[in-house]
């Protein structure tokens, strides 16, 4: 089974993340992400490396065990993963790269969410 795992101060700035893209192959975005409520456990179909570059905030994996994240973490949600974004209380800003040339919406697209999505809000 693919699970989320989060690399801790894994980058420093930038430079070290367009170097970790260029291996990797993935598509890259910047996502920025106002408050939000935490989504219910989900998956992708597209492998997803996130690149936290400012702000904190959490993750649940499979277990629905809380993951912290901050600036310099990098998070690999393989396809297929099981995960959740937690609560977002303020701004957070990431690098996205998504396995495959697909629309940024189609990749994030959450499947088979263990619960109902919270009402959303753009902030």
């Amino acid at each position: 089974m693919n699970k989320l795992t989060v690399d801790h101060q894994y980058f420093e700035n930038r430079k070290d993340v367009m170097a970790d893209i260029a291996k990797t192959g993935y598509w890259p975005t910047t996502y920025i992400s106002g408050t939000s409520p935490e989504l219910p456990v989900h998956y992708h179909n597209y492998g997803i490396i996130g690149y936290v570059i400012e702000g904190s905030t959490y993750l649940l994996d499979e277990d629905e065990n809380r993951i912290e994240i901050k600036a310099g973490d990098r998070l690999n949600i393989p396809k297929g993963a099981w995960h959740a974004e937690g609560e977002v209380t303020d701004k957070m800003t990431y690098i996205v790269t998504i396995s495959e040339p697909v629309p940024f919406v189609e990749a994030l697209m959450p499947m088979e969410p263990r619960g109902p999505f919270p009402e959303m809000t753009l902030s």
